[in-house]
């Protein structure tokens, strides 16, 4: 999944090149192309599949020139996740109907990309022939409340085919401060990724018995699929799609819903903070990525900035220091999330 506009990034995600489409961790790959690398030896380059905004086709075509471009699926508009996995879910299932499914987002971070390998390749064995579906739970290392968590039921398995699976009990709701330590003092709760498994089979049951509206609208798209009239139809039925989420559609409503505990170093990287997290840190805890950066008397930053450009810093504690296209940002870390306000304030 590819079609976010990742607005708490501002000013280096902007609409026009949101921060899937950037080398956001300084590592000369884009999310999106680390996103595909970790999958490296589990999935064929053809089974790739990119659900997109029309108008991020040309990057998603430069940055994985690979892709045959059946596989970039062209969202008209924005309609959450339900239809976008329906719309891959059909166009695959019509290609192979015995396809196992891994959903992902493209802006998401894993750090121990081997543990992630080996929880993928058990995830596919578990769901490959059976009627269930599989998230990934990751174990929390803090009272995050920018994450929803899953409070697990069960152990309902542990061989090498059958890893330890737990059957999920409840999705919550992203927490309060309050709440995220209790979950955290009580255990058994695990945040939730929003990485998910299946059987294509089981997908579309699951959108049949849940969400019919979109399965029917999906269905009756199913003779326009890999045709010369597939985008012209897609323009019009797409936009009816209801905008409701996969958690909301399917994942909080059946019964067969699984959970892998998992600890791979993830992080959806959904603000500036998160980021910081991820980053290495000079001996000030400051977190730098790009040109020539110069921290004095400085600690707790987070500074982003074009190869290009040089600057020096003096004086500032836990502030966020973003540069883009010569728009500057700098705000604390702690009202990161004005930032979708504080980008406003410029147009």
């Amino acid at each position: 999944m590819a079609g976010g506009i990742g607005s708490r990034f501002w000013p280096m995600s902007v609409p026009e090149k949101p921060k899937q489409f950037i080398d956001v961790l300084g590592l000369g790959r884009t999310l999106l192309q680390l996103t595909v690398d970790r999958f490296e030896g589990i999935c064929d380059t053809e089974n790739f599949w990119v659900v997109t905004s029309e108008r991020y086709r040309d990057l998603v075509k430069t940055q994985l020139p690979e892709i045959p471009d059946s596989n970039i699926l062209l969202e008209p508009c924005m309609r959450n996740t339900a239809p976008c996995i329906a719309y891959a879910a059909w166009k695959i299932k019509k290609k192979d109907p015995e396809a196992n499914l891994v959903v992902t987002a493209a802006d998401h971070m894993v750090m121990d990309v081997p543990e992630f390998q080996r929880v993928i390749r058990r995830g596919l064995a578990y769901v490959e022939k059976s009627d269930r579906i599989l998230t990934l739970g990751m174990l929390p290392t803090r009272p995050e409340t920018g994450y929803g968590y899953i409070k697990i039921q069960e152990e309902v398995g542990g061989t090498e085919t059958d890893p330890v699976i737990r059957k999920v009990e409840a999705f919550k709701e992203k927490p309060d401060l309050k709440t995220a330590e209790a979950y955290l003092a009580a255990g058994g709760y695990y945040w939730n990724a929003g990485i998910f498994l299946w059987n294509v089979k089981t997908l579309e049951k699951a959108f049949r018995e849940n969400e019919p509206e979109i399965a029917d609208r999906f269905d009756a798209l199913n003779d326009v699929l890999y045709t010369s009239r597939e985008q012209a139809e897609i323009q019009q039925q797409f936009p009816a799609c209801k905008n409701i989420s996969i958690d909301y559609a399917v994942m909080e409503r059946a019964s067969n819903i699984y959970v892998f505990p998992s600890s791979f170093g993830w992080s959806d990287l959904g603000t500036w903070g998160s980021l910081y997290e991820q980053l290495p840190k000079d001996e000030g805890e400051n977190a730098v990525v790009g040109g020539k950066v110069c921290m004095i008397e400085s600690k707790g930053c987070i500074v982003h900035i074009s190869d290009r450009k040089k600057i020096v810093i003096q004086g500032l504690e836990d502030y966020i220091v973003a540069e883009q296209d010569d728009v500057i940002l700098i705000c604390r870390k702690a009202d990161e999330q004005q930032i979708k306000e504080f980008s406003k304030k410029l147009q």
